[in-house]
């Protein structure tokens, strides 16, 4: 039965509503996992130094499609809530091909530059030829992937979350099914896995644009439009927080790279790529869960539903409470098998990455309380306060900590400094919340 954003949610419409995007999230972090897996276990451990040495460059690149996506869906469904359906896909339409043009735009300047931001930021050798190959190949595919990441959000706007599963469903098994032929059986080794993971993309954010290309009985359609400067900048603004939340992450993972080679070599790196893995697949929980409610937060904000509001909050912050001490629970039982699925040929290696996540998994407590704090605000359109949050939370707390922590207690130090910049970050996200609930009535 479809739902529909002017309903009133209870805690099993909540669910069932943002329940796509959440399967969805995890979905696309597991098919990312198994490039990991393919590489690591196939090709070997340089190359999946390698591989996780330069995806930090492409994350930042691909941020871009969460700026548009989230910030678009914000001011989209605001007018959608308004009752301004035709303005609502004119910005729809505009967003869509703004993002396409940067992207492309990104993509040809990605690729002529690889060699020399990969040598920049420390790699020689062979993890350079590998960095520039997977690097260079995925980066072609960038247009498809920003529209990619916006329809994530876009879909759930259109009050199509289950086609927006679909998608996903569809890229990610093409992608695990391209990895095993081009790594597995033709040998084509980390450009296997690149090729793989392009296609995925190029058909993850082709799908969605031939489908809202077309009639259909979503809320959303693309169509003609005109330069709206203004909606450009104030969807730029709205979803600033993400792109600086994603981009602020490759570059504190870069850092973060940095002081594992200084104080394990490269096999600090091989485990926090482990943990990335993971982390990205407990994290699309929360990212899901938020990317499920922003449009329902935005509509009602529009329709200056404050009750709605208000309970949406409220429910909201006792489900992610439960589900971030589940997730701690579930992340120490879990430390050995996912180690050993990823690197239990080599015993060193092995133990540096269980003992890594044991410590790194407490992060779990507070992260979800601030990305659907950062989204939340994103959706009653206040860029700046969800940028702040964003901004403290992956890369000053991060930042500092990652550079101080490791003087005291060593490699523990680079482990624990994300638990410790998400424990700030959550004060800073509550002390916003509680701040801001009169003027938006939540």
């Amino acid at each position: 039965m479809k739902i529909s954003l002017s309903e009133h949610f209870d805690y099993k419409k909540l669910l069932r509503f943002t329940a796509p995007s959440i399967i969805m999230m995890i979905f696309t972090s597991i098919y990312g996992v198994v490039d990991g897996l393919f590489v690591s276990n196939i090709v070997g451990k340089p190359a999946f130094t390698a591989v996780n040495f330069i995806m930090p460059v492409l994350m930042i690149c691909g941020s871009v499609g969460f700026m548009f996506g989230s910030g678009g869906s914000a001011l989209i469904s605001k007018t959608l809530g308004e009752r301004n359906r035709e303005r609502a896909n004119r910005i729809f339409s505009l967003i869509v091909y703004t993002s396409m043009v940067v992207g492309t735009i990104i993509a040809v300047f990605g690729f002529v530059f690889m060699e020399k931001i990969s040598a920049a930021l420390g790699a020689e050798g062979e993890m350079l030829e590998n960095s520039v190959l997977y690097g260079q190949i995925v980066i072609c595919a960038l247009p498809l992937l920003l529209l990619q990441y916006e329809f994530h959000t876009l879909f759930v706007t259109a009050e199509k979350p289950q086609l927006g599963l679909i998608v996903t469903i569809i890229s990610g098994v093409l992608n695990m099914g391209l990895d095993a032929l081009f790594i597995g059986a033709f040998d084509m080794k980390v450009a296997g896995a690149a090729l793989a993971t392009a296609i995925s993309q190029v058909v993850g954010g082709g799908i969605p644009l031939v489908y809202f290309s077309r009639k259909n009985d979503s809320l959303l359609r693309l169509g003609k439009t005109s330069i709206d400067f203004r909606a450009i900048g104030i969807s730029c603004s709205n979803g600033m927080s993400e792109f600086v939340s994603q981009g602020s992450m490759s570059i504190v993972n870069m850092l973060y790279n940095t002081q594992l080679i200084k104080y394990t070599g490269d096999d600090g790196v091989a485990a926090y790529g482990v943990m990335m893995y993971v982390n990205l697949v407990f994290l699309a929980i929360f990212i899901g869960y938020s990317v499920g409610t922003a449009p329902i937060i935005g509509f009602n904000y529009g329709a200056q539903n404050r009750d709605e509001l208000k309970s949406l909050r409220k429910k909201s912050i006792r489900i992610l409470v439960i589900t971030s001490v589940v997730m701690l629970c579930a992340a120490q039982l879990l430390a050995i098998p996912l180690a050993k699925l990823f690197v239990g040929y080599d015993e060193g290696l092995f133990d540096l990455t269980v003992h890594g996540f044991r410590i790194f998994s407490f992060l779990f407590l507070f992260a979800g309380i601030n990305i659907f704090g950062s989204s939340m605000f994103t959706a009653l359109n206040n860029g700046l306060i969800s940028a702040i949050i964003s901004f403290l939370r992956t890369l000053v707390f991060q930042i500092s900590a990652v550079l101080i922590m490791p003087l005291f207690l060593k490699v523990d130090g680079i482990w624990g400094s994300v638990v410790v910049a998400e424990l700030l970050s959550c004060a800073v996200t509550v002390i916003f919340m509680v701040a801001k609930r009169k003027k938006y009535g939540y």
